[in-house]
């Protein structure tokens, strides 16, 4: 089937160009760990082209509620013309992090979003409602721009995914994490 088929039939081809990394994909093993030890609620802090697919599937596949908070519009609307948002799965595009409601159990929430100074004050505020918080970029070297380090205090169990060049941290008050990657 050629495109002039598709078109000839109402379809538009639409093809996006992204600049990926398989680094911005290294926390899909703490989210995969996490995803397997709880069946409730999950919330996603900033979409991506990694994050986004494995948590819609993920918690489509279980019947599990996945919540997904984006600033930019275009980004959210790229996700959405995927059949992203669907019964198991609302995306909210917001204009400020104050404004998303975040402050409520969670089994799993993902803190990934932009700007970067803004990640630490939203997994200050999962601290006492999500079972597992994952941070991506949780690099040593790079705490000078996230200032995880600040959080750290804030949890009782911390779990460091350094398998790969770029970091990723589980967090949790909820649930010891010693042998997590086990």
């Amino acid at each position: 089937m050629g495109v002039g088929f598709l078109e000839g039939v109402g379809y538009a081809l639409m093809a996006e160009k992204l600049l990926l990394s398989g680094y911005y994909g290294t926390h899909l093993p703490a989210l995969i760990r996490c995803m397997e030890r709880t069946t409730g609620p999950v919330l996603e802090m900033g979409m991506g082209v990694y994050s986004t697919p494995f948590l819609h599937y993920a918690c489509q596949l279980a019947g599990r509620h996945l919540t997904s908070y984006e600033t930019d519009p275009k980004w959210a609307s790229y996700h959405k013309r995927y059949g992203y948002e669907c019964a198991t799965h609302t995306i909210k595009v917001i204009t400020d992090w104050d404004a998303a409601e975040i402050d409520r159990p969670w089994d799993v929430a993902l803190v990934d979003h932009d700007p970067s100074s803004r990640r630490v004050v939203d997994i200050a505020r999962l601290a006492p409602h999500a079972r597992y918080v994952v941070a991506h970029d949780a690099d040593e070297k790079y705490d000078m721009v996230y200032h995880y380090s600040r959080i750290y205090p804030l949890f009782q169990y911390r779990a460091l995914w350094d398998r790969e060049w770029r970091h990723a941290v589980v967090l949790s008050n909820f649930n010891e994490l010693k042998d997590f990657w086990a």
